[in-house]
């Protein structure tokens, strides 16, 4: 997934993942599903100062985020993260999921519009289930990838997360020209993406409010 769209003039909505269709952060409990949870807790009590500084907004959100990824996943095969991927994506996502987001995707969908799943998380578990959802892309982070197939937890190019995720939203709408524009966050990493658009939505109190 991740291509861009042929011309099209189908309203287009774009849905932000993490706390807007599921009820919170899917990236750690992915990490836990891959490496279990005497690992997982071991590694976090590890990596406590730089979550530390990440929340104390001394850290900045990609450079955290590769030191959290490097720590987990640094030396796994892709395939095998796909692997992992494709099971959690099954097993673990659906409990996680936020009614409230998911009745918004269900609407545009019944009505032929596009939906397409703009996420700072990772590919190898979201592009299962976007598939399985019939979303008609995704873009997100994706992990980069050695000569032999293995990873060392860096990502490639940018986080897409705030104005990174704007410009991929942009670059995606590039051959098309869709009559209504719609998109649904949760995060101030969300604002960009929801301000460019025509109809932007934030979850906030268990409810969407437009944005502006």
């Amino acid at each position: 997934m991740n291509q861009l769209p042929e011309f099209d003039t189908r309203p287009v909505a774009f849905f932000d993942f993490d706390g807007t269709l599921t009820t919170g952060d899917t990236l750690m409990p992915f990490l836990k599903f891959v490496v279990g949870k005497p690992t997982y807790y071991a590694k976090l009590a590890l990596l406590s100062p730089v979550l530390g500084a990440y929340y104390a907004k001394l850290l900045r959100n990609d450079i955290a985020k590769q030191i959290v990824l490097k720590q987990y996943l640094g030396g796994y095969h892709i395939d095998e993260l796909f692997r992992f991927g494709e099971r959690f994506s099954e097993e673990v996502i659906p409990t996680m999921l936020r009614l409230e987001g998911m009745e918004r995707l269900r609407w545009h969908q019944a009505q032929g519009h596009e939906c397409v799943l703009v996420s700072a998380s990772m590919n190898v578990y979201l592009e299962f289930w976007a598939k399985r959802e019939r979303f008609s892309d995704v873009i997100c982070t994706a992990l980069e990838v050695g000569k032999t197939g293995h990873v060392s937890g860096k990502i490639q190019g940018k986080n897409c997360h705030g104005k990174e995720k704007l410009k991929r939203v942009m670059r995606w709408q590039a051959n098309c020209s869709p009559i209504g524009t719609y998109a649904y966050g949760d995060t101030s990493g969300d604002i960009p993406m929801l301000t460019y658009v025509e109809n932007g939505f934030v979850f906030t109190k268990k409810s969407f409010r437009r944005v502006g």
